[in-house]
């Protein structure tokens, strides 16, 4: 069974915690350490597509994406 998917950098971050916490307490069963990683694979994916997309926003990569040239006109202006 996969986990479910993750919704919000916060939801992601909250698991990448968790599964540390477990893991570093040394109470994960072997069995489980596998799906653990896998789950943390995941999550660090999400957490780290959002802090790219936060950057580029920062970088002004956001304002090169416009589809209505009129309105890139305007900003001309």
């Amino acid at each position: 069974m996969s986990p479910d998917p993750i919704t919000s950098y916060r939801d992601a971050y909250a698991t990448l915690a968790r599964i540390a916490g477990e893991l570093e307490s040394g109470d994960a069963d072997l069995d489980r350490v596998l799906p653990l990683l896998e789950e943390a694979r995941i999550a660090y994916a999400a957490c780290r597509e959002r802090l790219e997309a936060v950057r580029s926003v920062l970088a002004g990569d956001w304002a090169d994406d416009s589809d209505d040239p009129d309105e890139a006109e305007a900003d001309e202006d």
